[in-house]
């Protein structure tokens, strides 16, 4: 009995799933980012918090809002002076492309406020 060559489908496994690994990365990465942003919010809003705890009674609201912050993530800190009775403080932290360190999309921004309890209350 002859075998009749060039009918088979091997191989045809391996050509699909090297066409899909660019889509299956992609997916990934982007997957990732979405991650990354989500951190970013969780580290904005507690920095805010702990700025605003910090603020309220004149202390240093900088080193606290940038405390959890490590080197890779940047961020700026920022309480205008006491409007009845409050404080305010807007934190705005760098959201990095992929990888922490690597640059970043515009800022994720978190606010917290706090009775202020300074000294001339």
């Amino acid at each position: 009995m002859r075998r009749l060559r060039g009918r088979g489908d091997e191989g045809q496994v391996a050509v699909e799933f090297a066409g899909m690994i660019p889509l299956i990365l992609l997916t990934l990465a982007l997957l990732w980012q979405v991650v990354l942003v989500g951190y970013a919010y969780t580290l904005a809003g507690n920095a805010a918090d702990e700025a605003a705890r910090v603020c309220a009674v004149d202390g240093d609201y900088r080193a606290a809002g940038t405390r959890h912050l490590d080197g890779a993530w940047s961020g700026s800190v920022d309480c205008p002076p006491p409007a009845d009775g409050m404080v305010t403080v807007t934190v705005s932290i760098e959201t990095p492309i992929l990888f922490p360190g690597l640059g970043g999309f515009p800022g994720v921004q978190a606010k917290a406020g706090a009775v202020y309890e300074g000294e001339d209350r």
